[in-house]
């Protein structure tokens, strides 16, 4: 079919929107209508070129819900009509990574950037007679997408497809990274470095994990007062003003855990966390940061001597399949804010100014709503 999308065709261009043609899905493969897609952090490192791509154009998005409008052959589970979410990281439920309860690392990701189809290594979308690569085999800076059967999970149709579409990377991501990577305790102390989606979702997992405290850095004023209406006790502008406060808080033995969730990290911000951190404490890095950054800050001595721990995460160690429908029932019983998420809402033409107010600090989650004039 032909639609629109927002397109990006080299590092440090605009995102364009113009036509583009879907192509029908094919074995284990779906065709969903977007209702909405987040505008996450994530995608702006292909702007940047701190994401690499195997070549542009890329289609971006990967934070979206839907419903299924075609079923290929071959697929199970999902019929047409089906509400689903989108996840970053394909789960195929089958492969040594999934089979030993880590679907955040399914061996299906290994082509995330490639954009070549699970199915059979092609392409379903094109723009100006050319292949487009769809960010994390999604592309949800389109009304319409076909992906495979692993890269969504069906959902319980009476949730609002406005919001679900959170929990396919930020929430789930920054949740994740508290209660599960981070494995926040009750009655813990915890640092989060940056308020934005992901950051402000690990506020949400550390309070809801029981920590006693839940301090932010962040230098965004109206962030830091939205941190506060999200569960965190403590608010800092920065790391200096934050140490000499956790210090005096935690009587000098610092905070269990800390939790980097900054857009765009770099190796200084390790340090920073380190020394934030109490012996034995757990240091969980979320933010991503540029591909060649080799250069992190930390002191070997530090790290030894106090037995202090350094944990990467992706889509906070949680498992797609499961995590996306738990996370959706706590929405359901009032137990994890959502729509208080979404500070604006943008047309898929107003893309790049909902970057802008990202970069701006203006948003929690920017989030495109599609109409049925993005359809035709």
């Amino acid at each position: 079919m032909k639609t629109k999308g927002a397109i990006l065709w080299g590092v440090g261009e605009e995102w364009s929107v113009e036509e583009i043609e879907i192509g029908d899905p094919r074995e284990g493969e779906v065709t969903v209508e977007l209702a909405a897609s987040g505008l996450c952090h994530s995608d702006e490192h292909l702007v940047t070129g701190g994401t690499p791509v195997a070549f542009y154009p890329v289609i971006g998005g990967h934070e979206g819900a839907g419903v299924v409008t075609k079923v290929g052959p071959g697929v199970t589970g999902l019929k047409e009509g089906d509400h689903v979410v989108t996840a970053f990281i394909p789960a195929c439920g089958q492969c040594p990574p999934c089979s030993r309860g880590m679907q955040n690392l399914c061996d299906l990701g290994a082509n995330l950037l490639a954009g070549t189809s699970i199915s059979d290594g092609s392409y379903r979308v094109q723009a100006q007679g050319k292949d487009v690569i769809p960010m994390c085999l999604l592309g949800t800076f389109s009304p319409y997408m076909t992906v495979h059967q692993a890269s969504v999970v069906k959902i319980e149709p009476d949730i609002p497809l406005e919001v679900a579409a959170l929990v396919g990377c930020g929430v789930t991501t920054g949740w994740g990274s508290a209660t599960k990577v981070a494995d926040v305790r009750p009655g813990e102390n915890v640092v989060i470095m940056g308020a934005g989606g992901v950051g402000m979702n690990a506020v949400q997992g550390a309070a809801a994990a029981g920590a006693k405290r839940v301090m932010v850095i962040d230098p965004v004023a109206k962030k830091r007062e939205w941190a506060m209406d999200m569960g965190a006790t403590h608010v800092y502008e920065n790391a200096e003003e934050a140490a000499g406060k956790v210090n005096e808080l935690t009587w000098g033995r610092m905070a269990e855990k800390t939790i980097i969730t900054v857009g765009d990290i770099q190796g200084e911000d390790v340090a920073t966390a380190l020394s934030l951190t109490g012996k034995g404490g757990r240091v969980v890095v979320t933010g991503m940061g540029n591909y060649a950054n080799m250069d992190v800050k930390l002191s070997l001595f530090e790290l030894t001597l106090l037995q202090k721990d350094l944990q990467g995460a992706i889509f906070g160690g949680l498992a797609p399949r499961n995590a996306i429908p738990e996370l959706l029932s706590l929405y359901q019983e009032g137990q994890l804010k959502l729509d208080e998420l979404v500070t604006t809402k943008y047309s898929l033409e107003e893309v790049n100014q909902g970057y802008q107010d990202m970069r701006d600090g203006k948003n929690i989650r920017g989030m495109i709503v599609y109409t049925d004039a993005d359809r035709r």
